[in-house]
């Protein structure tokens, strides 16, 4: 079933239950895991986390990743490991040009969540639920070429490389290169 989206407006809650993870809206009982990101060498480069850690600055990031659904912007995903029931990172899929039929998906995870595969277990779902809810063919994620783990994790989630984009993106006020990796509903499997 499709969902009729128009960027701009806004967008219903989005709730998705995979088999070990669970990717919801952000709560407050998150912030141990934003607090936890604020203090990664990249994940504030790249993200909105906080760079330094307050209370108030982790509540004003729930309350931002939460606002970009009233906002029409996108979902802003808490993934929850649904074993120990903890947030351990965030996905997000922007749909900013999806009048054009794609969108993007961005992701991050914080590093006691790491190494259990929980970002292409969030990237799996989320594209296959893309491809099922909305009007989009093309889904794109944006990669530094050094960040071989998250390019195995576009790899597992089935998107393939399609380029290197030179100076795509500032990061930390830096003009970087970007790894360009795309899953098309073509390519979607039925």
């Amino acid at each position: 079933m499709t969902i009729n989206v128009e960027v701009g407006s806004p967008l219903p809650p989005l709730e998705i239950v995979g088999d070990r993870y669970l990717l919801r809206q952000f709560q407050h009982e998150d912030l141990s895991v934003v607090q936890e990101a604020s203090r990664d060498d990249l994940i504030p480069l790249i993200t909105t986390v906080p760079s330094t850690w307050t209370p108030q600055a982790g509540q004003a990031f729930v309350d931002r990743q939460n606002s970009r659904l009233s906002d029409g912007e996108g979902w802003s995903l808490a993934i929850i490991d649904r074993e120990s029931n903890r947030a351990v990172g965030q996905i997000g899929l922007w749909i900013t040009h999806l009048h054009r039929g794609r969108a993007e998906i961005g992701y991050w995870i914080a590093g006691s969540g790491r190494g259990n595969r929980a970002a292409s277990h969030a990237v799996e779902a989320l594209s296959t639920w893309a491809f099922e809810h909305l009007d989009v063919d093309r889904l794109s994620l944006f990669i530094e070429p050094w960040n071989i783990a998250s390019i195995k994790t576009a790899e597992r989630a089935g998107y393939q490389f399609e380029g290197l984009l030179r100076n795509w993106e500032r990061v930390g006020g830096v003009s970087r290169d970007m790894s360009s990796h795309v899953r098309t509903r073509s390519g979607h499997p039925a």
